[in-house]
């Protein structure tokens, strides 16, 4: 299931990735804790834990690591643990 990035608040459509992040940082969202490996990209890593490679923003925004699909070796990701989690924090905004 693909989220969407924006939520439309108020008549305004903002970007929903500084909220998901600040939730992934204070552990609002259940997170794993991984540091990347073998060349993945993030899409990989979506495919992987949400059998979705179009959420790989998720992973992205929880990071706080930019909009890039290639990340380099070394680099800590925080990976949701639940899409469902993430979009009904979505909808508490």
């Amino acid at each position: 299931m693909a989220i969407s990035r924006y939520k439309n608040i108020g008549g305004d459509q903002i970007n929903v990735a500084s909220f998901i992040r600040k939730a992934a940082i204070n552990n609002i969202i259940d997170c794993d804790i991984i540091q990347t490996a073998d060349n993945k990209r993030l899409d990989h890593y979506a495919n992987e834990y949400y059998g979705d490679g179009s959420n790989w923003w998720l992973i992205a925004a929880a990071s706080g690591i930019g909009w890039w699909l290639q990340v380099p070796n070394g680099i800590v990701l925080r990976i949701p643990k639940s899409e469902a989690e993430v979009l009904n924090f979505i909808e508490s905004i």
